[in-house]
């Protein structure tokens, strides 16, 4: 839910490791040479018409045989581009009829311009609604209660997603049935549904690898790093569902330290001060990872409520902690600053992100104008072995990085997930902090800058309707000093 923040959104927080694919049941029938009538056919078999609407409450449940019979095929399919196939036919001929929908809304259009009484157009209305309702949903529901059901579902829509991103399938209708599927998780995957678990080193052996395997920002090296990841001063929640207990879903790493962490490194490598935790000694909780172990359940809200379990749970063990925070990678920064870098390089040398004492500053290190040598620099990560060129980067990067974070949107929201995921939840963009990350990952990925969004539980609420309804992101003196400085020194 990619970094420390979804996507736990549509859009992952990063891109999470996630475990192989389980093997599907066996098929009853051989999957090669499959034939576009053979899939015609087993999805008639399996969706059946839609009752008309008098008839709705009373038409017998879909046979199980029929519903195992989907499963079974669809988990012989080896192919990726086979599954993408047969998930394009069900969301093309077994979603909504549109003739009825039309229908239906006409009558409640009629009604409601005869103000006829509001028992009559509130059943019209419930005719619309159910006109509205896919076909397909009906299999998913009953496939659902299988044994495993959620889980096959879970899987199958991991394969849609897949299928939509390698553009093995595209178009509205499954666009739709994947807005379908995602809504009807959500209510299966719903906060009462789930089951918060603290893993310590005397969790299971099986728990102990999962969350190592899965562990999508700061990969887990050995066992010896495991141990430090789960013992003291830290923390590691993760939920599973009441269907599958003891199965991670999404997985929460946290540090207690006495002040809110500016570098990884310390968290991660570093070791305790004591193997016994002393109170006075904790001040502030750190979420330094947190990770989506099923494709499928990306947009599921999963993150978010495991943050705020996680709260609760650390206010009752330190009833006295009340700075919470993340400290959390910058995804994509590198890329957007090297795609500027570019841009202005093939306009004949145009330079508008750095002032022009920062460029001289720059080339008398490197020896070339900085549009010629900038970008390779930063692409291959030498320059962090130049003192000078690391101090001489500072400052032109803190500030881009600022307004990489606050100022780059998509449909009025920030451009960045994981600042999203937080800005959704109530945080603040509190602080931004230079070389936090120095691992291969980190420069790779932003320059090794990371950041710090904090959360205040007394306006959290405040915050998130802030961002969600007015598209308003709050931000610290030192975030906004930096925009500042943008605006006034950069231009894009």
């Amino acid at each position: 839910m990619r970094g420390f923040g979804p996507g736990l959104r549509a859009r992952r927080l990063l891109p999470p490791r996630y475990p192989p694919r389980p093997p599907g049941p066996r098929a009853s029938r051989p999957c090669s040479g499959l034939t576009a009538g053979a899939m015609d056919e087993l999805l008639r078999r399996a969706v059946p018409p839609t009752p008309v609407y008098e008839l709705h409450e009373k038409s017998p449940a879909l046979a199980e045989a029929q519903c195992v019979d989907f499963v079974s095929f669809y988990g012989g399919l080896a192919e990726a581009a086979q599954r993408a196939e047969l998930l394009g036919r069900l969301a093309q001929g077994f979603g909504v009829d549109h003739g009825q929908v039309a229908k239906e809304s006409a009558g409640v259009l009629q009604l409601h311009q005869q103000s006829r009484e509001v028992a009559v157009l509130m059943q019209a209305e419930d005719r619309l609604r159910y006109a509205l309702v896919p076909r397909y949903r009906g299999l998913f529901h009953h496939i659902s209660k299988l044994d495993g059901g959620v889980r096959f579902l879970v899987q199958l829509r991991a394969d849609l997603l897949e299928a939509q991103s390698l553009k093995l399938v595209e178009g509205p209708h499954v666009r739709e049935m994947n807005g379908v599927l995602k809504n009807m998780l959500s209510e299966w995957f719903s906060s009462g549904f789930l089951n918060l678990e603290r893993v310590t080193w005397h969790s299971p052996c099986e728990i102990l690898q999962k969350i190592s395997e899965c562990e999508a920002v700061h990969p887990v090296k050995n066992w010896m790093d495991m141990k430090r990841r789960v013992g003291p001063y830290r923390r590691c929640y993760f939920f599973s569902h009441c269907s599958t207990p003891g199965e991670p879903l999404v997985v929460l790493h946290v540090a207690l330290t006495r002040d809110i962490s500016s570098n990884i490194q310390g968290i991660v490598k570093e070791c305790p001060p004591s193997e016994t935790e002393q109170k006075n000694r904790i001040a502030a909780a750190v979420f330094y990872s947190i990770s989506l172990t099923q494709q499928g359940l990306q947009g599921v809200e999963l993150g978010s409520f495991l943050i705020k379990r996680v709260v609760k749970e650390l206010q009752k063990e330190f009833p006295h902690l009340e700075a919470f925070s993340s400290l959390s990678p910058i995804p994509g920064f590198t890329k957007w600053l090297l795609g500027l870098l570019n841009m202005q390089g093939k306009e004949h040398g145009r330079n508008e992100l750095f002032t022009d004492s920062e460029c001289k500053e720059i080339s008398e290190v490197t020896g070339d104008p900085v549009h010629e040598s900038l970008k390779g620099f930063l692409s291959s990560g030498e320059w962090v072995k130049s003192e000078k060129l690391v101090q001489a980067l500072q400052g032109p990067l803190m500030r881009l990085c600022a307004w990489y974070l606050y100022g780059e949107k998509h449909r009025g929201y920030a451009l960045n997930p994981v600042a999203n995921f937080h800005l959704q939840n109530g945080a603040v963009i509190w602080r931004i902090n230079w070389m936090a990350d120095s691992s291969l990952k980190g420069l790779t990925s932003s320059f090794g800058l990371m950041v710090n969004y904090r959360y205040y539980l007394e306006e959290t609420v405040h915050n998130s309707i802030a961002y969600l309804g007015a598209k308003s992101i709050k931000a610290s003196e030192q975030v906004l000093s930096l925009v500042t400085q943008f605006q006034k020194n950069s231009k894009l």
